[in-house]
């Protein structure tokens, strides 16, 4: 029986260690124990932060692993590729993973490789600013977190000095971007790749709460943009991900499309797109199995993607500024658009980040996109 490992073990993975289960493969998750609900489910879990790429190669080499992998994680990106890298597995070159989990450092590789980007700068105080003139509103978020923990737009000056501040207290690193701000349409797009051959998937319409915090309240596959700009999109994702040197498996890329045309790369995560987007959405609307096609990645079994259907698939999340959806997630069963629901918390909250949502239900439709009032 091949071994795969996974990195990260929260309820992001879950889809990844089923999957896995169902390939016939020996799952073992590596992530502290708290929050870790894959370790009920996989075949073996050990008690190790997902940043501790040595002790975590250490207990691969010993375990003679086939494959590793993660999903919806910008975190444990790096240590797959580097355990990837230490034992001759398919995997991203672990410089590229860091550039990529790094929103610095995408921004200079991609900037230096023509790809279209805000302006920006990277802030390690309130005082890294001073004497540069900008331009609001600008958006502030860290270097190196994702699910929109610590993105503001600033407006006004005098509240860019608190912004920095949260973004500085939530980076690992203790970096924060000042970016411009671009006013456009927001989507996203996934990719699988397999030694340096990129293959697009599907394009997704993302619908946020807007400023200051542009949390995701419902994602849309596939987008309605024109089948021209489809392409554009291609394009330039294929050209960022060889800029970064993305060469293996999923990749999420975040776009703004501004009422011109121009569109702007917001970031690209060398891993598949979370809130079910790569775990459920892309396997509804097209008919490929994305989480499968990680995993055949990591194995080194990988073949080219085949899109078996053209459906209509999206997911909404439950919140304070969405609580009209409660009675509708709590009668999901009932509506044969729905594919499964869930009420997570009973407390609804105004968001700040993705983390604040309190629950989703995720449709399928033949015909159109399914909309609720």
């Amino acid at each position: 029986m091949k071994k795969l490992a996974i990195i990260g073990a929260s309820y992001l993975q879950e889809p990844l260690v089923r999957k896995a289960k169902e390939m016939g493969l020996y799952s073992i998750c590596f992530a502290w124990k708290d929050g870790a609900t894959c370790a009920n489910i996989c075949d073996k879990f050990y008690d190790i932060s997902v940043t501790e790429k040595e002790g975590i190669l250490k207990v691969c080499k010993e375990e003679q692993i086939d494959g590793v992998c993660t999903i919806a994680s910008d975190v444990a990106a790096p240590t797959v590729a580097y355990i990837a890298n230490a034992l001759g597995l398919s995997g991203n070159d672990y410089d590229a993973a860091v550039r990529a989990n790094n929103k610095f450092l995408m921004r200079n590789t991609l900037t230096k490789a023509g790809v279209p980007c805000p302006q920006y700068r990277m802030v390690t105080s309130t005082d890294s600013l001073n004497g540069t003139e900008l331009r609001f509103p600008v958006i502030v978020k860290p270097t190196d977190r994702s699910g929109s923990m610590g993105v503001a737009k600033v407006t006004q000056p005098e509240n860019l000095s608190s912004a920095i501040e949260q973004a500085l207290s939530l980076s690992f690193k203790h970096e924060a971007m000042v970016e411009e701000f671009i006013e456009g349409r927001e989507i996203s797009v996934e990719f699988i790749s397999c030694q340096g051959t990129h293959f697009p998937l599907q394009i997704t319409d993302k619908e946020t709460t807007g400023a200051p915090h542009f949390v995701e309240l419902a994602h849309h596959q596939p987008s309605s943009l024109s089948s021209e700009m489809f392409n554009t999109i291609y394009d330039i994702t294929r050209s960022a991900l060889n800029a970064l040197g993305i060469t293996n498996g999923a990749s999420h890329s975040e776009y703004k499309i501004t009422t011109d045309g121009r569109v702007f790369v917001m970031e690209i995560g060398a891993r598949m797109g979370g809130d079910f987007i790569g775990s459920d959405l892309v396997r509804l609307s097209t008919g490929y199995d994305f989480v499968k096609g990680v995993i055949d990645v990591a194995l080194g079994i990988f073949e080219e993607p085949v899109i078996s259907e053209h459906s209509y698939s999206g997911v909404y999340f439950l919140c304070e500024e969405t609580k009209h959806l409660l009675p509708v997630i709590r009668e999901w069963r009932h509506n044969p658009a729905f594919v499964t629901g869930e009420i997570t918390d009973t407390t609804l909250r105004k968001v700040e980040k993705s983390a604040d949502r309190s629950g989703y239900v995720i449709y399928k439709t033949k015909d159109k996109r399914y909309t609720i009032s």
